[in-house]
């Protein structure tokens, strides 16, 4: 199998961390060079990564969905959880990551150009922000990882969408979305300690340099 994926996009690091926490050696990583023209939707329809290639022809995109057929067909390592009631808070989690988080920061991504900002626009997407980082803060837990004790695929939504938090949010002139989280910023401090995480962080930071040097 082959994941289409490029260092800098958070929803491409959420299921590469899954891959490497489950110890998962026979995916590769690789780009269709029509992503860069902009084509992509001639590979896989939706036309945005990641895109799971399982076979010639065959390709699963969404990051959810992949992440969800990564848990079926690898079972080993789980990263749901034991029972119903922590795969619930697991999800609850990654939802929020995904769609309060991920999606307002890349509806406000417009925003950034100071010249052509509209306050209003960047208002209502960083309102929603702060929103769902307040729910964060009510769901995730105290210790190491977002749920319990061991990486879940809460943990790989989450850190990737927190990176996206502190390097792209207060480029848009707002206040840092964890000054008034105080559990997920404790998190995000410890997160960034643990092994799998901190290999997917250094990727994203690889990808913003890259972006920066024009070379992406």
């Amino acid at each position: 199998m082959k994941l289409h994926t490029a260092d800098l996009s958070p929803y491409s690091a959420k299921v590469r961390m899954q891959i490497y926490a489950k110890r998962i050696t026979d995916i590769s990583f690789d780009l269709d060079p029509s992503f860069r023209q902009g084509k992509f939707s001639d590979f896989s329809p939706i036309g945005r990564i990641p895109a799971l290639e399982i076979a010639e022809g065959n390709v699963i995109p969404e990051s959810e969905v992949i992440a969800e057929y990564l848990e079926e067909i690898y079972p080993e390592h789980s990263m749901l959880g034991a029972d119903a009631e922590v795969r619930a808070q697991v999800r609850t989690i990654s939802r929020i990551a995904d769609i309060y988080l991920m999606n307002n920061i890349f509806m406000a991504l417009p925003q950034l150009n100071r010249k052509t900002r509209v306050d209003a626009v960047r208002d209502v997407f960083a309102a929603q922000i702060t929103r769902g980082m307040g729910a964060l803060e009510r769901h995730i837990g105290d210790g190491e990882f977002a749920v319990g004790d061991t990486l879940t695929m809460a943990d790989c939504t989450l850190v990737p969408a927190l990176w996206m938090c502190q390097h792209t949010v207060p480029r848009l002139d707002v206040p840092a979305p964890m000054d008034d989280s105080p559990k997920v910023a404790a998190y995000w401090q410890k997160i960034q300690e643990n092994d799998i995480a901190a290999k997917v962080i250094a990727e994203m930071n690889r990808g913003m340099q890259a972006r920066l040097d024009g070379t992406e």
